[in-house]
């Protein structure tokens, strides 16, 4: 009796029995296989000095746990941060990856990189995959935004000892299908006993794994109750909760939009004092001209909050420069909208921090201090790229912006259903 047992977007395999089935994952933007390189970026390309990092996208195939022990075998450099981009695919490979992670002690974080030798939108393409898995070093770039480790991803990422999500970014879960399929004509009773005893193993082995990785429990109970037709994104309450990324303050790199309305914008999400939920917020640069920049800063209210909030934000480099006052608020949002002018924003570019103060009245009749930095590397290697974009951009019709508020629930994408 041959049984095999099959995963849409994960596979579950037992040895020398299971092929994962095919599927067009490289039409939306992924590779049939695991594909693992070096990427050299932009100085704090992926975080304050640093330039190189590990990048592992693709679906997970059936060789992949193999080819990532040889590579990082000549990876000497243990500490290098590795970036994971997958839809899924082989559960039982990211368990023997995810293995290999945890013995390297390793850094992982949910992104996207792209080689610059790869013309745009071709990421996957043959030639550009033939330059991915040449060896070397491949010059790259590197973002969060709307980057994605799902299904059978997410088991090579809780392997790691370090774990990051950005806002930005996705990390899925869902339960598994599983399809057996037998030579002859088996009996019903034969069927549903062989369906059962591979659901327990499966579950028996999921559990061990999430255990073994130091992740609470209430991960693998969330995953059996999510139908592998659908996809559960982690909040940030959950990653916290669960011990998967439980940073405090977790923060975007500074990113430049263009368009009809250049500017430079970062999120961030705060963990509240109490408990394990969090308060997401943006800051946004945006064109007026060389003298006075319009500065945005979005973030969620605190419903407990009555009166007036205030907001102060000043430069690190020369804390006499400062901007702030008191937010409007919008539904769920404060906002405050103002302009900085140029020794402002001399000092925001030198500064290795944005230090943020804000005061919030609550029913007590005291107030609420909340006191956290914003990092600002990465922002002075994308103001030049501003620059440029406003000089190209028609004028706008109002000195504020129109973007909208920031929606970070609705950024992160799903899985692609085969």
């Amino acid at each position: 009796m041959l049984v095999r047992i099959l995963l849409l977007v994960a596979a579950l395999s037992i040895p020398g029995t299971l092929h994962a089935e095919k599927t067009p994952v490289e039409k939306a933007g992924f590779s049939p296989r695991l594909t693992i390189y070096l990427a050299k970026g932009a100085p704090d390309a992926c975080g304050p000095g640093c330039d190189r990092w590990i990048a592992i996208e693709g679906q997970v195939d059936e060789g992949a746990a193999a080819r990532i022990r040889r590579f990082l075998a000549g990876v000497k450099d243990t500490q290098l941060p590795i970036y994971l981009h997958s839809p899924g695919g082989n559960v039982e490979q990211s368990y023997l990856i995810g293995r290999l992670l945890r013995s390297r002690k390793a850094v992982a974080r949910v992104g996207r990189t792209s080689a610059t030798a790869c013309a745009a939108g071709t990421q996957v393409d043959a030639s550009c995959l033939k330059i991915k898995n040449a060896g070397g070093e491949i010059e790259a770039e590197l973002t969060t935004r709307r980057a994605m480790c799902n299904s059978a991803c997410g088991y090579l990422f809780l392997g790691a000892t370090s774990r990051e999500v950005a806002p930005d970014a996705a990390l899925g879960v869902h339960n598994s299908r599983l399809v057996l399929t037998f030579h002859g004509d088996p009996p019903p009773d034969v069927v549903a006993a062989a369906r059962q005893r591979r659901i327990a193993t499966a579950d028996r082995e999921r559990t061990a794994f999430i255990a073994a990785m130091g992740i609470s429990r209430e991960l693998d109970d969330l995953i059996r109750t999510v139908k592998y037709e659908s996809l559960h994104v982690l909040t940030r309450s959950e990653l916290y909760r669960f011990g998967i990324d439980t940073r405090t303050l977790v923060e975007t790199a500074w990113t430049l939009e263009k368009g009809l309305q250049p500017s430079v914008s970062k999120i961030a999400v705060l963990k509240k004092d109490s408990g394990s939920s969090f308060r997401m917020m943006e800051w946004r640069l945006s064109c007026e001209n060389k003298d006075r920049v319009p500065l945005r800063f979005a973030g969620e209210t605190d419903e407990a909050a009555v009166g007036k909030s205030t907001i102060r934000m000043m430069a690190s480099a020369d804390t006499n420069e400062e901007a702030g006052g008191f937010p409007v608020r919008f539904g769920k949002y404060e906002v405050w909208n103002g302009t900085v002018g140029s020794d402002m924003i001399k000092a925001i570019l030198t500064s290795r921090y944005l230090q943020v103060r804000e005061t919030t009245p609550m029913p007590d009749g005291k107030a609420d201090l909340a006191k956290f930095d914003i990092d600002m590397t990465g922002l002075a290697s994308v103001w030049p790229q501003l620059a440029t974009s406003c000089l190209s951009a028609p004028s706008p019709t109002s000195p504020w912006p129109t973007v909208p508020l920031p929606n970070v629930s609705a950024t992160p994408p799903a899985a692609p259903t085969p």
